[in-house]
């Protein structure tokens, strides 16, 4: 099976070619572009330097949320493009999970963290157990005192991994508040990564996990900014 995974939902832009078990190329900025500058020029890069055949591709891979609302929106019209145009299903990835999968097999909770702004962040929490990641607390927007006082009730035995830009906006809160042990991902797991998109992509295609290009839709988890300010002038919210 052969891939394209897509990760725009945050800060980082990242794209991937797979090849079964095999990360052919990938590509990640994480430095003040627009993903709408970055993305197609980095997969056209990658796809270049390894001579990809498009024809050849089985699937589209995408972060479908949540993240950024700009963000998810310009990787999800990129993957719907491209899937339309290969006639090829696209495959959705929770953002948090994946990057959870940048962690694999490790031990303690972990526990990835966006900032969702609003003094809030996405988060989700998951374990490790025979090889397999397994959900904890789906992905919800939560304020950091609430996710804090659920890690030190949960009190994992091996310690808490906490991972993504959440982390770099809440850190010295996160120090204050949390009373178990804890630890950060180090700087090349931390940030979205198309390769984990794509690594569990191709677990969720055997098992019958995609859609197609038309039926493909972001998880934005919270309306925009736009649609509650909205809601607010006509008196619903």
């Amino acid at each position: 099976m052969k891939l394209i995974a897509i990760d725009s939902s945050g800060l980082t832009a990242s794209v991937a070619i797979l090849e079964d078990d095999v990360l052919l190329a990938s590509y990640t900025v994480d430095y003040k572009k627009t993903h709408s500058q970055t993305l197609l020029p980095m997969l056209d890069e990658i796809s270049r330097m390894i001579g990809l055949d498009v024809h050849t591709i089985d699937a589209v891979a995408v972060a479908a949320g949540p993240g950024s609302f700009t963000g998810l929106r310009i990787g999800s019209a990129t993957a719907k493009g491209l899937a339309l145009a290969l006639q090829v299903p696209v495959i959705e990835v929770p953002t948090l999970q994946a990057m959870a999968y940048n962690l694999y097999n490790a031990r303690g909770l972990i526990c990835p963290i966006m900032d969702a702004r609003r003094d809030q962040v996405y988060n989700g929490l998951y374990i490790w157990w025979n090889h397999d990641l397994y959900t904890i607390k789906d992905q919800r927007a939560v304020s950091i005192e609430e996710l804090a006082e659920e890690i030190n009730r949960r009190n994992h035995s091996r310690g808490t991994i906490l991972l993504g830009d959440g982390v770099a906006a809440y850190k010295d809160k996160l120090d204050a508040l949390l009373t178990v042990p804890h630890f950060y991902a180090p700087a090349h797991v931390n940030r979205q990564r198309a390769a984990s998109v794509g690594a569990l992509a191709q677990i969720f295609y055997k098992s019958g996990k995609y859609v197609s290009a038309k039926e493909h839709a972001p998880i934005y988890l919270r309306k925009s900014q736009a649609e509650r300010e909205r809601e607010m002038k006509e008196g619903k919210a």
